[in-house]
Order: structure tokens, then sequence, then C-alpha cells
């Protein structure tokens, strides 16, 4: 079977064993990866040869669990690399020659158990719920922005152009082609890229797909924009915000629930053409938007981007139209039933997607389970209106800084339920510890204020 049979418009087709082993040979793969993500969300692997390929589909990779973070105490360390064979792929940026493949894994327990501390687990969890309540599909489309810079050590741009901007042919025009010819190889659907409004910005937007794989897809998303970059002698970084003074990265994540092939967020009947459905949904993230802020916004530098004025929203409202509005429908047109969605605005590319999606699907579950009510469109710009404005709105705002979003965190019982205990209180563990490293750093901010008139 060729690779490009594999893959079809960007979308996996089911892969058994036999399949993955008829790739390996008719394509001269001799190493494949193993990927899985610590509870941050960073990518963790370790390669195999083709002689192990076929018993680490049957039986699995034992690995060391007491070195990743977040995972088991080194008394019961023993971790199993379960590989998934439909995220079977071939890495195009390696050899062409004894190439290099890899495999997204799901952590077991020695017992072959799934490891409750695993990210991917997680977000199985949330999917197997939206099932339980007649859900078969959550779509989602995020649109992932990124920087560019001359290396990592330091934000020297490549570029000065802003949004849409058609620059001049640089390493930025090959970087994108680059990276999305990349990723299309790898079973990623492509919509279309562009430049974003910071300079040296700039973006990639993924076609939507069922959230499992789309997961997975930004993992691979996230290393292949690297490695292409890396190829081309640059650094790529997703982190939220790097510049001072201008747009940071964000995760515009674009989501929908299916019934089967219908969109149950769709209604005909209803003015503005959503369901009570998605009416719960929307209001269930608004509800829920600041007990889940530490998830989606899990890095302090997060909240350097999460201010007003830079098209990241803080505001906790939705609209059919406003951009500063945390929750955005995108306007309805006729015969496009289907594409009907809300797009959450406040997450940023550096989060762990498995724990985002799966607390956003939690957070809209339980709006449409428990008949929350959405509240009135916020249409105005919600910058412009003062603080009193906004409180006589009763519009609340998300967490300023690490510390205040943990601290809601800790109380959530919706973000327990979504994480499990044995992930949850790892996690409150390490980003309290990541907060309080950094407020006690002196920055060089408050020298520059403070050092020669105090």
């Amino acid at each position: 079977m060729p690779v490009d049979v594999v893959k079809n418009g960007g979308v996996n087709m089911a892969l058994t064993k036999k399949d993955v082993m008829k790739i390996v040979k008719e394509n001269d793969v001799k190493f494949i990866r193993l990927w899985f993500t610590d509870i941050m969300g960073q990518v963790k692997s370790f390669a195999i040869t083709d002689g192990e390929l076929e018993k680490a589909l049957d039986q699995g990779m034992g690995f060391d669990g007491s070195s990743i973070t977040g995972y088991q105490a080194i008394e019961e360390s023993d971790m199993i690399a379960m590989p998934d064979p439909n995220t079977f792929a071939i890495l195009p940026w390696r050899p062409t020659e004894k190439k290099v493949a890899r495999m997204i894994c799901d952590v077991l327990n020695p017992d072959r158990t799934p490891y409750v501390g695993d990210p991917r687990y997680v977000l199985k969890r949330a999917l197997e719920r939206a099932k339980k309540m007649g859900f078969d599909h959550f779509y989602l489309g995020p649109e992932l922005e990124f920087f560019y810079f001359k290396d990592d050590k330091g934000t020297e741009i490549l570029d000065k152009g802003g949004y849409f901007d058609l620059t001049t042919l640089d390493v930025a025009s090959d970087l994108r082609r680059e990276t999305v010819l990349a990723l299309e190889k790898m079973g990623v659907g492509i919509e279309y890229s562009h430049h974003e409004v910071a300079p040296s910005q700039h973006e990639i937007d993924m076609r939507y797909s069922d959230a499992l794989k789309m997961a997975d897809d930004v993992l691979t998303y996230r290393i292949v924009v690297k490695e292409i970059a890396s190829k081309f002698g640059v650094y790529a970084t997703f982190m939220p915000k790097p510049l001072f003074g201008e747009n940071g990265s964000g995760m515009h994540t674009h989501q929908s629930l299916f019934q089967g092939s219908s969109n149950a967020f769709f209604d005909a009947s209803s003015p503005d053409h959503l369901s009570k459905t998605a009416h719960g949904y929307i209001a269930g993230l608004l509800k829920h938007s600041k007990e889940i802020c530490s998830i989606f916004a899990q890095w302090t530098n997060s909240y350097k981007r999460l201010v007003p004025g830079y098209e990241a929203p803080v505001y906790i409202s939705w609209s059919q139209r406003n951009r500063s509005a945390l929750i955005r429908v995108p306007h309805y047109n006729p015969g496009q039933e289907k594409a009907t969605r809300c797009e959450f605005r406040a997450a940023d590319p550096a989060c762990n997607p498995y724990f985002t999606f799966a607390a956003m699907l939690q957070a809209g579950l339980d709006g449409i389970e428990k008949g929350y009510e959405a509240p009135k469109q916020m249409d105005k710009n919600l910058y412009h209106l003062g603080d009193a404005e906004r409180k006589a709105q009763g519009i609340d705002s998300l967490p300023g800084d690490l510390g205040h979003a943990i601290s809601i965190t800790e109380n959530s019982d919706l973000v327990k339920r979504t994480l499990g205990d044995h992930i949850f209180s790892r996690f409150i563990e390490l980003k309290k510890k990541e907060w309080e490293e950094y407020r006690v750093q002196v920055t060089q901010q408050e020298l520059d204020k403070h050092l020669s008139i105090l």
C-alpha cells in the first residue's frame, strides 16, 4: 500500500497492524518513533527499529514513567506505550533512505489498563461522555499562530509584515510552503496559510476533524513547524507572547457536536439558527471559562497575551459578530448548516491540546445536560466599555495571571472530573510551583523603573 493511499484529504483511513507492517516494508522504513505527551503537553519520544514493530503493535513497548513530568513515582514506574496504527506517518523531513516514521501512543499500565495519567486518555473519557449523551462527533478546527525568529536566543524577527500581507519572497514564504507540504504528507489537512497581525507572525489553518485526531494533529503541527524552521536555519515558537507591544499567538478553536451526519448546533427555526444544544454548550463554556483558564492558558506567559487591546478576548461573553467576545459564532450562510459552530478565542497554542479540548467539551456538555441559559449576546466592542459598564451588564473577565487562574481551577469540580484525581493534583502542584518561581523574580523592567529612584 503506497503512502499516498493511506492518507485521504488529510483524514487518516483506518489502518490495521497488517497495513502498517506492509507500508513499512514497501517504503523502506527503518525507524519508528513512538510519541506520547507528559501532562504539560510536551512530546516525549523513543525510537524502535522495523524489527521491533510487530511486537510493539501487539504488546506495546515498556518504558520508565518515573522521569516523565506528572507520571508515576519511581516505585510504580513501569509503563507501556501502545502505538495507535491510525497515527502512522512517515516523517518527510528525515532521510529518504531507511526512512523514519512515527506513531502516537496510548499509555497503559503493566496490566494493560489505560493509565489515568495519560493526557490522551483524558480526552477519550470526555468523548465517551459525549457519545453517551448522543453525540457521535466532536469536531474541532483550531487556528494555531506562531512566530519565526532568527534563533532561540532572542526575538529578532524575519519580517515586518502584518495581517494577510503579501511580503516579498523571503525565507518565511518558503517556510510556510514547506510546512504545509510536510503536514499534508503526514495526513494533516490544511485549509490555508497567511501572515498574521504581528511582525514575523504566521498561521497555518488545519481542516476540521474529530477531536482525538485533531489533538494528535496539533502535536504533529507544532513539531512540523519547528522541524521545517530548523531545516531553514531559523526558530519557530508557540510562546503565547514573545514580543512586548505586539499581538500574541492564539489558538482560536472552532467546535461543534454532531449526531450522525446532523449538526446538533443548527436549528433552522431559531432566529439565530442555533439550537437549544448550541445555546447550552455556549453557556457551559462561558460559565466554566474561568475554571478551565489554567488549562487553555497554562503558562505564566499566557497571561501577557490575555490583556485588552491585542485581539485576545478576556471578557466572558458571546456574539455572532463581535471578535472582542470570548466566544464568537460565525455568521450563518444558507445551505451551510453543517458549518454552524462556535469559536472559543482565548486558548493559546502552547497548551496541552488533549486537556484543552477535553475541558472545553466537558464544560459544554455540562451546559447541555444541566440546561444552562446563555446570556444575552454582546455586540458592542467590549474594549471600549468601562469597568462600570461591563459590571452593569454582568460581564466578568478571565483571570489576570496564572496564580489567580490556578486558585480557581483548584476548586473546580469540573476540572477535577475532566482530568481525574491523579492528573488534577499533579497539575495543580506543578502550576503553583511555576507561578511561585515566576512571582519572586526581579525583572529588568522593575530595575529600569525603580533602581535609580528608590
